[in-house]
């Protein structure tokens, strides 16, 4: 069977602009993804990192010192 949509109108980082603009019927849309597989039993995890990120240094529990010096004077009328 045949999908009833292209692919990049139910891209779920998409899709809700298509259903505004009317390029994809709600109710199409629903019985769509209804009955689309479960597959969440094949999935695998995954380990990733990332190469020359900085590690964040406040990671300590003391607060910080205010160096702001108070509060922020009114802006002046001209």
């Amino acid at each position: 069977m045949a999908d009833p949509f292209e692919n990049k109108l139910v891209d779920k980082r998409v899709v809700q602009r298509y259903l505004r603009k009317g390029k994809v019927d709600e109710k199409e849309y629903e019985k769509f993804t209804k009955a689309l597989p479960d597959l969440a039993d094949q999935a695998m995890p995954i380990e990733a990192s990332m190469s020359g990120a900085e590690e964040p240094d406040d990671l300590d529990d003391e607060p910080e010192e205010d160096v702001g010096g108070g509060e922020v004077p009114p802006q002046q009328q001209p």
